[in-house]
Formats: C-alpha cells, structure tokens, sequence
C-alpha cells in the first residue's frame, strides 16, 4: 500500500510539472523618450534635505535598452478557480516624500504596510471605484498604517494631500499570476496550467495592450511595445 502511494505521489507530482507553464517577456518603448521633470519639492524644506539626489516624475521610466518600468501584467482570461491570498505582506513606502514603489499590485483580501520613514506629515488618499476609499492622516509619529482591498479592481491613483506631487498606483486581483515590470522591463508569471490566456499589459499613461498566449509546459514569450500616445487636437 505505501509503495502504490507513493507511486501515486511521485506520478502527481510530475503531472504538477508537467503542466506547470510560465509567461514571461519584456515591455519595450518605442520613439524618443519624454524627460521626466524634477518634482517640485521646495514647498516642503525637509522633503528636499530627505533626498540626497532630487527625484524626478516617474510615469515613464525607461532603460537604455528600450525597457519600460512599472507597468502592470496580468492574466485577464483563461483561469479557473479560486485563489486564496498570500500571507506574505506588501509594503508602500513613503521615502523623500515619493511613494516607493511608484507601482504594486496585490491580491484582494492581501494586507498591505503603508510605512513613513520622512519624519513629517503625510496623508494618505486612495482613491479606488470599486474598493473602500480611504482618507488617513500620518503625523511623523506614525510610522505604518495598515489596510487591504478586499475585491479586485483596475489599478487605481493613492496620493498624499499635503504633497500633492506624490503619487502612486495600485492593482487589485483575485488571483496571484500578475507581475510588475523591473528596471529593465522584463516580467515573469509563474505556475499557470496548460491552456490559452488573455494577458493584459497596463501602464498609468501609455494605455493598455492584450495578447492571446498558449502556455504548455516551459516558458512562453509574451513582448509589447508601447508608444507616446499623440496630442490630443
């Protein structure tokens, strides 16, 4: 009787892999790209002493490769199921007065750590449509706030009132199989089974691009390339 279980296990853990597949690819920019403009931080004398080097907008970041940062992935089509958060917790910081990262995304139900390691007052407004906004106030003595979205949603802006350059996005899924572009633009999306899938690229200004994948065992390669959108007549 052990032996059939473990035949059994071993034989299950092989299907496991077997149909264990992986997306992955890179976002790229097309054209020249924007100079991002250093923020404007001298309304606040200790947001400029907090930064060593003064930072800059950040809702085009490109590599000298062509890789754009930040842009959400996510599988839009194809799943089955559901899917329990994780444990792990994911944290948005408040760093020089910039929200670091400028872009997450998280699982519903998944508790995010709003951290204020400035020493100064900042306010933070999330501003969801479908999830509970939210107002709170962070006095230097407050170091971290707590909160989760309980229900997916499009990523959606959280700002700081009293900085009013600072900015920020959020995702919200009901599944695990989405990634945030790195420095370089890759992305990798783990653990999806055999089958086809609608992915979703996301960036806060360059819009939003689909393609349909089929993922078998192994690795599938998904590229986009994304343009400056043209002036509005």
């Amino acid at each position: 009787m052990k032996k059939i279980t473990l035949i059994t296990t071993i034989v299950i853990g092989l299907l496991t892999q077997t149909f264990a597949g992986e997306i992955s690819g890179k976002i790229s920019f097309e054209g020249k790209t924007p100079r991002m403009k250093k923020l404007k931080l001298e309304a606040d004398p200790i947001c400029v002493s907090n930064n060593e080097v003064p930072p800059t907008s950040e809702w085009l970041i490109v590599d000298e490769s062509g890789g754009v940062k930040n842009i959400i992935v996510s599988v839009k089509e194809g799943l089955s199921g559901s899917h329990n958060p994780p444990s792990e917790k994911v944290v948005l910081d408040q760093q020089g007065c910039v929200y670091r990262p400028h872009v997450l995304a998280v699982m519903a139900g998944q508790v995010v750590d709003i951290l204020n390691n400035d020493g100064i007052m900042h306010n933070v407004h999330a501003l969801p449509k479908i999830n509970r906004e939210f107002n709170k106030a962070m006095p230097k003595f407050k170091k971290k706030i707590t909160t989760q979205f309980e229900k997916s949603e499009k990523p959606f802006k959280i700002k700081c009132d009293v900085h009013p350059w600072m900015i920020a996005y959020i995702g919200v899924f009901d599944h695990p199989y989405f990634a945030v572009t790195g420095d370089d633009g890759t992305y990798s999306i783990s653990g999806l089974s055999s089958g086809e899938y609608v992915i979703e690229a996301w960036h806060e200004r360059l819009g939003i691009q689909t393609a349909t994948v089929t993922v078998s065992d192994g690795a599938t390669n998904a590229d986009f390339t994304f343009k400056k959108p043209s002036k509005k007549k």
